[in-house]
This record gives C-alpha cells, structure tokens and sequence, in this order.
C-alpha cells in the first residue's frame, strides 16, 4: 500500500509518499510561502538513491487546497513515475499536534473527530488550526480515501495523574484542561520501538529514556513501553533548554518583567517561545554556530552549551530515579543524532551510575542506529534517528488494515 503522509502547517506543506511493502520513501516535498506573493513547491523523488530526483518550482500558492493540488500534480506527473494516479494512495496519514485527552491512540478521521480536533484549538492555537486544514482539503480531494490522524500528545497519554498534574487549583484541570500533555509523542515512540528492537527485548519488558534533541527539545521515560513521564507540559514551551524556548523557568519570571519592564503577558510569551533558549543566551539557537562560536573564544556561546547539556542531565537523573531500572538511553532528532559533544556532555558525571560512553563510537554523526556506550557500561546508550513520517505511516497502516 502507498501512503501518503501529510504535515500542515500555517503556511506550509510538509508531505511525503510511502510504498509501505517496502518502507520505501518514494518522494518526499515541502509546500512553502502558502498565501504569500511567490510560493515554492520542493521535491525529491526516490531520495537517498542513485535515482533522486529533485524538482523545485515557483509560484503562487493561494490556500492549502492549491499547494496541496501542485503537491499532487507533481507526485503523479509522467515524467517522475512515481504514481500514475492519485487513486494508488491508500491511505492518507496527518500529524495533529494536539488531541488533548480526547485520544490516546492514532484513529481515523471523521467528523467526530474533526470536532474533537476543533474542541482542542484552545491547547494548541498555533498548530491544531493548520492541521486542519491539511485534513479538509485532503478529505476534499481523496472523498474514498481513508485518513487518519495521528497525534502528538497521544504517546503521553498513559502519564500517571501524579505526573501530569500541575499543583494549581484542581478547577483549572477540570474546567480549563490545565495540565500536562506533552509533545514529540510520534517520535518518542517510534524510537523506543527501535531501541527494543535493538536491545532483542519485547518493547513491553523495556524501561527507557528517550531524548529528542532538536530546536525543539524534551525527554521521556519510558516504563514497560509507555510513557510514563516527559518533559514538554501543556504547551511545548516547559523543560529542557530549547533554540528559542526558555524552558523551565520561575513562573514569577511573568510578573517581574510585567512590574520592572511594563511587558504585557503577550510580550513576555513572545520572548519565552521565541527569543529564549539557546538563542537568548548567546544569539545564536543552530548547536552549530554556537560550535563554531566557542572555537572562536565565545564565552556566551559557550556558556549556553553548559546551559543546555546540564539541564539535559538534571532530567537525566530525574527519569532514572522515576524509572529505578534503566534499560537504555537515547538520542534522537536533528542534535542528538549529529553532535557528539552535546550527548557526551550531557551524560558527563553519571558513570557512577553505570552510564559510560565510548568515546571513539560517539565521535561522528549517526546516520543508522548506533550504540555508543562503553563495553564496561552497565545501561546502553544508543543513537536512534528519528523517523516521525514513517512512524505516522506505519499508525495509519495499522489503522487501515484493521
């Protein structure tokens, strides 16, 4: 079955087409600049093969329902080869950010749950918004087609209600939904998978911390294969140290710099999500300038790495006393598959706690699953990409097929 997954944004597209008898990406594309004066329409055919392909054109993209026509035209055009026609999809997957409590696992789209997704635009009004309209006009133009929803919150939520409740009057979770969700869900699960799958133990027999480690960072214990704790809470904005997120921050933070520097709460939300994190440290949120910073001398620069990677650690040593038995950990995502320095310093003074990593296996940027810990380690440490698309295609195929 081919597969087509698809990840709406406010003004982009982000899709890719699976042939699933083989987990073979065909072709994977980005829709961008949707309802700006030139768009832009990307894609690579059969990537990562001698056959890759790549197509850009420019032009103007009105709404989604047109990026999402180019997107199609393009996937189906004669001279790719990719698919004759759009009735060789099968299946339609779509990553929505938010599902509140409403959905614990991925399902198909109905109407139903098309309000429930609408019911949670309070949660996630920059995100759950776009991803419905990616789902409408998909709905639109694939009428026979089976679509399904995946969830970023989904993954998290078999949280204990000791972990996922904030310590705030009990009516702000009962009338205003006020707790913890969690985010990065597709992603965290899909590396625990593998992580098992690499350990030779059943996912259900494994305790395990994943960390995702990108612009956007959070981390996950992981008990017996469910998610039991992480990090991001009822928005993306709350744990470790992100590119532009602050992170765990005194909540008092909000009204000092309401007090001494007259911000309003919508000034003080930009900064936090926006020009925090990594970026407000030193002004740089890419992991590799600030590399390039502190081979120059930059001590701002390199004070946001020892920010970071010690913030890292703290949640570390968090989830193994959450966990008590720690089967593996694991990065993943755009950092933690990539620098070396950045997994080696965040697990730097935990070999008293059996954690130890060679030093040779962890120097290079890892491209397949990778364990780097030390022969002498007593918990694997591994290094898993992440693969979020083919994670939402394999839910969606579970989904379809019953």
């Amino acid at each position: 079955m081919k597969i087509l997954v698809i990840n709406s944004g406010s003004s982009s597209i982000k899709f890719q087409l699976l042939d699933m008898e083989e987990e073979r990406v065909l072709a994977s594309g980005l829709v961008e600049r949707i309802g700006e004066a030139s768009g832009l329409l990307a894609t690579k055919f059969n990537p990562d093969t001698e056959q890759q392909q790549v197509v850009k054109l420019e032009q103007q993209i009105a709404d989604h329902r047109q990026g999402m026509l180019a997107a199609i035209a393009l996937l189906t055009d004669a001279d790719q080869g990719i698919i004759k026609d759009a009735s060789e999809i099968g299946a339609i997957g779509h990553r929505v950010v938010h599902g509140g409590e409403d959905f614990h696992q991925p399902t198909v789209i109905s109407k139903e749950v098309l309000e429930a997704i609408t019911a949670n635009i309070p949660l996630a009004p920059l995100h759950n918004p776009a991803n419905l309209d990616g789902i409408t006009v998909a709905m639109d133009l694939f009428p026979a087609v089976p679509q399904v929803a995946v969830f970023d919150t989904a993954f998290h939520q078999s949280m204990p209600p000791h972990a996922y409740m904030y310590a705030l009057p009990h009516a702000y979770y009962t009338e205003d939904r006020v707790r913890r969700y969690g985010f990065h869900g597709t992603s965290h699960k899909f590396v625990a998978t593998e992580t098992a799958k690499m350990l030779g133990k059943p996912l259900g027999e494994c305790n395990l911390i994943t960390i995702h480690l990108g612009n956007g960072c959070s981390m996950t214990a992981v008990e017996n294969g469910v998610s039991v704790d992480t990090s991001l809470g009822m928005t993306p904005l709350e744990g470790l140290v992100m590119g532009t997120r602050s992170g765990d921050v005194d909540p008092a933070i909000h009204t000092f710099l309401h007090r001494n520097k007259g911000m309003s709460l919508d000034d003080i939300d930009e900064v936090l999500n926006k020009e925090s994190g990594l970026k407000g440290l030193c002004g740089m949120n890419d992991m590799r300038d600030i590399h390039d910073a502190i081979a120059q001398g930059d001590e701002r620069a390199k004070l946001a790495l020892e920010v970071q990677t010690y913030r890292n650690k703290k949640y570390i040593g968090a989830y193994m006393a959450v966990l008590g038995r720690v089967d593996g950990l694991v990065f993943t995502a755009g950092i933690g598959e990539n620098d070396p320095d950045v997994r080696a310093l965040s697990l730097k003074g935990l070999e008293a706690f059996g954690v130890k990593i060679d030093a040779r296996l962890n120097d290079q940027r890892v491209k397949e699953p990778l364990q780097i810990s030390s022969a002498d380690s007593t918990i694997p440490v591994l290094v898993i990409p992440t693969n979020e698309e083919l994670a939402i295609a394999r839910e969606t195929l579970a989904i379809v097929q019953g």
